[in-house]
């Protein structure tokens, strides 16, 4: 019998945090597994904190925990197909053409999507035998910061990835519109990283769990909870970022670029590994990063922004706001108000 789920607001940290804790139960012999749905697992297996669209035919399919959270999540029909260790396993789908719908719904509720396409048509498959799979791949990951579809993006305004790391005792900030290739980076403290913050609004904040953990970096950062994304300290290694970022720009030394702290070197390398981790090894094209000085743009911090409007009313709405009616595209360097 097929189920319609009803979407309602989501903790989507606490669905995601869910994902992470929760993945596919692996096949059992002699459970009745198809060998699709162990390709399936498989593929899981190595995306446990994504929701995974695996493409089958005309549509991307969610299995398991993904489908019930996608189900509730875009308001779709949640059905069934098959059954794994005795249980149905449940089952949603969303038509390839206007999958990009879907994919935004998705990310602004929070959740990472790992996009798997079939890389070979049902008939090479059939060549290696009749119950060969069809070889499918993740091609890319899509989270809040990483969006390139102009479909998925606000022309009006910039969506940074930013990352925050800490090298000598300072901080430092780095950020990236991958869809635009801007790169910037300026150093910060716990005093003025709220402001800062405040001035890009990213739609996702890297940082390492060590650092986000910190006690005096707990209430500047509890305006962002929706947005951080923790990861293993040993990824904002400052000696390997400036390397990465040397190889990449093919440059001997950074200072062709201007004078960085390590904690922003530390950030910008970062960013790239983890842009190189999600697009699977596809860069898009970058800028070399350019150094913002402390005191060299504006800094108006949060209170002060959501009085005076800027971006948005205090009701929370665009329209109204001083960015609504400006004339011009405000997609500005991460200078912006």
């Amino acid at each position: 019998m097929t189920v319609i789920v009803r979407s309602m607001n989501l903790d989507a940290n606490a669905d995601r945090a869910q994902t992470k804790t929760t993945p596919p139960p692996k096949p059992a012999k002699g459970d009745g597994v198809t060998p699709m749905m162990v390709q399936f697992l498989a593929i899981k297996e190595q995306h446990p904190d994504c929701i995974l669209f695996y493409r089958m035919g005309d549509f991307y399919e969610l299995f398991f925990d993904d489908a019930v959270k996608a189900a509730r999540a875009l308001d779709i029909t949640l059905t069934k197909r098959g059954k794994h260790n005795g249980e149905d396993i449940p089952m949603c789908g969303v038509p390839c053409h206007s999958h990009d719908q879907y994919l935004s719904k998705l990310i602004r509720k929070g959740f990472r999507v790992a996009v798997c396409e079939q890389m070979e048509n049902p008939a090479e498959a059939k060549k290696r035998g009749p119950k060969s799979v069809v070889r499918r791949e993740v091609v890319r990951v899509v989270t809040p910061g990483t969006i390139t579809e102009d479909a998925l993006l606000d022309a009006r305004s910039n969506n940074f990835l930013a990352a925050l790391a800490e090298a000598e005792g300072t901080l430092g900030l780095a950020w990236i519109d991958v869809s635009t290739g801007q790169f910037f980076t300026q150093s910060s403290s716990a005093e003025n990283l709220n402001t800062q913050l405040a001035r890009l609004n990213p739609g996702e904040l890297l940082g390492a769990d060590s650092v986000l953990g910190r006690e005096s970096l707990k209430f500047v950062l509890a305006d962002w909870q929706s947005v951080l994304t923790p990861l293993p300290a040993a990824r904002f290694d400052s000696t390997n970022g400036a390397k990465r970022l040397e190889t990449m720009f093919g440059v001997k030394t950074l200072e062709s670029f201007g004078e960085f702290g390590r904690a922003e070197v530390a950030a910008a390398g970062a960013l790239i590994d983890y842009i190189e981790l999600t697009q699977k090894g596809k860069l898009p094209r970058l800028s070399h990063p350019e150094h913002i000085a402390c005191g060299g743009v504006m800094e108006i911090d949060a209170a002060t922004r959501r009085n005076l409007e800027l971006s948005q009313t205090l009701s929370g709405t665009r329209k109204g706001s001083l960015l609504s009616v400006s004339t011009k595209p405000s997609r500005e360097p991460g200078r912006a108000c």
